[in-house]
């Protein structure tokens, strides 16, 4: 099916309160033990999370690997409020900084960060090239680099099967949003024709990472000179 797109921000407060109270936990922590199985050697710096939502994965990257300190951003008010509220109650004020900015160019540093991960925000992109340009920006020369999102099933049909496999007991709200999610996704093919596209990305993997998720991991390279992307 052809791709579906919606809205670039949840800006609804009981959308983004349904959000945080869902259990991504497998999948939140499958993403930190990713980073930590891709990049093992990685264990501490500056690290940006673009498209944070309600905070659980910084506070989970925060607690896994405490020699980080991380700049979590998004877009949406009702999200960074919840996820500044998850990092005092979780005791991480002082290494998870949380940011309300809306992609591109955001208001932090070229090539600032030390490691640059995403999870569940590329669906979002109305242009997907202006995240994959971020990552570039923002990422020091030779950062490790985790990305993963949705990928787009072949139907409507196949997509609201799979949010009754995963989410049959959520929120219709929720539920809701799963699947305009997938419909908005991109499939393997796509992103991996978006990261040959991008200046200084390459050389990352492009994989499947299950039946319902695409992953994109590496390392910036070491010798791409300051600038913004073309």
């Amino acid at each position: 099916m052809d791709r579906i797109l919606e809205p670039e921000l949840m800006t609804d407060e009981a959308q983004a309160l349904a959000y945080a109270k869902a259990d991504f936990a497998q999948v939140n922590q499958g993403f930190v033990d990713r980073f930590r199985a891709c990049f093992p050697k990685v264990v501490g710096g500056a690290m940006v999370d673009l498209g944070c939502g309600p905070g659980d994965i910084p506070i989970r990257f925060a607690k896994t690997l405490p020699d980080f300190t991380i700049t979590a951003v998004d877009g949406s008010e009702p999200m960074i409020a919840l996820a500044r509220q998850a990092v005092e109650e979780a005791g991480v004020a002082d290494r998870v900084r949380a940011l309300c900015s809306r992609l591109p160019m955001l208001p932090l540093p070229l090539q600032s960060f030390d490691a640059v991960v995403s999870n569940s925000l590329v669906h979002h992109m109305p242009d997907p090239h202006l995240f994959w340009n971020e990552v570039v920006r923002l990422g020091k020369p030779g950062a490790p680099v985790l990305i993963m999102d949705l990928f787009r099933p072949e139907s409507q049909e196949r997509a609201r099967e799979i949010v009754e496999q995963y989410s049959g007991g959520e929120a219709p709200v929720l539920k809701e949003d799963f699947f305009n999610s997938l419909c908005a996704a991109f499939t393997l093919r796509e992103i991996r024709y978006q990261i040959i596209r991008s200046r200084g990305l390459g050389g990352l993997v492009c994989e499947l990472a299950s039946d319902r998720h695409w992953i994109v991991w590496g390392h910036l390279p070491k010798g791409l000179q300051k600038g913004p992307p073309p």
